[in-house]
């Protein structure tokens, strides 16, 4: 069995491709989870991107312990050197520099000779190793360069101090053979390549990241690289959960040593989730909706007879239990606490008491709580409190292309109260909520899905707004959708003020 690094870069490859910024806490809780899930190295942003980017990383370095924490840079040595500091008190540092290889990105983007190339890079190696001994290189489109210019500019950053040569597959260009043959070739024709780690990080452009990182492993990849849920630029990177129990139900092909917490990828794809606004799609593998849903009479059959008849992966394996117990208005706080403890949520009990009537508030609407119920009421308490609160919507509509909305907010032991109308009641409302606060932020996008089962099914809205270069994504949960819509619109209102 040899040991396999797991690279999360969710927060930083992940985060860039969602047009928002996310804040410090909303950072932090995701790392703490993805470190409880068990990942080796936590890439936790490019700290010279932005201002807000290098204040997460610092944070991120001090609070979060049991990884190694990397930051991004360019083969640049300002990236470097803000790289450094803000991994200062990172208990496990890393700085990750790079720089593209293949001849269109060379040639068309960097304007630079090959020779030019080896010599950025082997100058940013060795400035980021006067900081720290572990440096990750990452080859920029590994997967469409030239093979003998590849391993000259691997052989050369390993000589300048390299400890992992990350070989990515930027634009999801490669198929799993030509991967594995690549890292093969990597393996067999690079200099003192037994002295480092051999990293993958292959996207999806193609619908391969997954298959393409396997077939890296296979090849001999010493680490692999990809997000939760597999977000990330254009059709994402490599999902880590199904990398993960590709593995487990493959044991015997890999030889692979799983140190992963199998039981918190459920809990870590849904934080993501409810976080970053993405929705996981109902038919995605391993943490999808219908991952253990069996509608066919055939299959049901089967699995009643005996589960592994149509199902490879136990979902209990993932952290998604088979409850029996049924939570209702009469349902205790005991009940409650250990429901969530199951679901993956520590609560701690100066918490619970708060989550407790919130629980009750939505099972007084409802005959039954289920657990999206409950994961979507966690990821209410796990936001940040607004500016404003909503002490009173009413809308009155006219027909079916205008209505009026009247809207009372309560904003620092003040209530404010005003009206507007919209093109339909959610227009309204947020055209109210504008009056009262003062935004002139464009609304980007605006979703509305159920959350649970049922006509007393929670809506769970989800608001992007945009003021300036800024953008923020709000959140908003209620049994009325106009409601929900609403908390989601102030959320992102309060975030882009902060």
């Amino acid at each position: 069995m040899r040991k396999l690094y797991f690279f999360d870069t969710t927060l930083r490859d992940g985060e860039q491709s969602l047009g928002i910024t996310l804040n410090v806490r909303e950072k932090l809780d995701i790392a703490k989870q993805i470190v409880r899930l068990g990942v080796d190295i936590l890439e936790a942003g490019f700290p010279a991107s932005s201002p807000g980017d290098f204040e997460s990383v610092k944070i991120i370095a001090k609070e979060v312990k049991g990884a190694v924490i990397c930051g991004l840079t360019r083969c640049v040595a300002k990236d470097i050197d803000l790289c450094a500091e803000a991994l200062h008190e990172a208990e496990y540092p890393r700085i990750h520099t790079g720089i593209a290889v293949s001849p269109i990105h060379m040639e068309k983007k960097l304007r630079l000779s090959p020779q030019q190339v080896i010599d950025r890079a082997v100058e940013a190696v060795k400035h980021a190793k006067s900081y720290m001994n572990d440096v990750e290189f990452y080859a920029e489109d590994a997967s469409r360069s030239e093979k003998d210019f590849l391993a000259k500019i691997l052989t050369r950053v390993i000589e300048a101090g390299a400890t992992v040569v990350n070989i990515p597959d930027t634009v999801g260009y490669a198929t799993p053979w030509e991967f594995g043959e690549l890292i093969t070739y990597v393996k067999n024709n690079v200099k003192d390549i037994d002295r480092v780690k051999v990293s993958v990080h292959c996207h999806n452009d193609l619908g391969m990241a997954t298959a393409n990182s396997l077939a890296g492993i296979k090849a001999g990849a010493d680490q692999v690289e990809g997000t939760i849920n597999g977000i990330g630029e254009r059709a994402g990177n490599t999902s880590l959960e199904e990398v993960m129990m590709a593995l487990y139900t493959q044991k015997q092909n890999y030889g692979i040593d799983l140190n992963i917490r199998t039981k918190e990828i459920a809990a870590a794809s849904r934080l993501v989730s409810l976080i970053t606004g993405v929705p996981v799609p109902n038919h995605k593998a391993i943490v999808g909706a219908n991952a253990f849903m069996h509608a066919s009479g055939i299959h049901q059959d089967g699995v009643l007879k005996e589960t592994q008849t149509y199902e490879i992966i136990d979902p209990e394996i993932i952290g998604v239990p088979r409850s029996q117990i049924v939570l209702s208005a009469r349902s205790g706080r005991h009940a409650l606490k250990y429901r969530l403890n199951e679901l993956g949520y520590e609560v701690q009990d100066s918490e619970l008491e708060k989550v407790y009537e919130n629980f009750l508030l939505l099972a007084d609407k409802k005959q039954e709580v289920y657990d999206e119920d409950l994961h979507a009421l966690m990821g209410v308490a796990m936001s940040e409190q607004n500016q404003f609160k909503i002490k009173n919507i009413s809308v009155a509509t006219s027909g079916t292309q205008s209505a009026m909305a009247t809207i009372t907010l309560e904003f620092e032991d003040k209530e404010v109260k005003d009206a507007a109308i919209g093109n339909g009641p959610v227009d309204a409302v947020f055209k109210a909520i504008d009056r009262i606060t003062g935004s002139q932020a464009k609304l980007e996008d605006y979703s509305l899905k159920s959350v649970s089962r049922g006509t007393e099914a929670q809506g769970n809205a989800t608001v992007k707004i945009a003021s300036g270069t800024k953008s923020c994504i709000g959140k908003g949960i209620s049994t009325d959708i106009i409601y929900a819509s609403a908390k989601a619109y102030l959320d992102a209102v309060s975030k882009l003020n902060a």
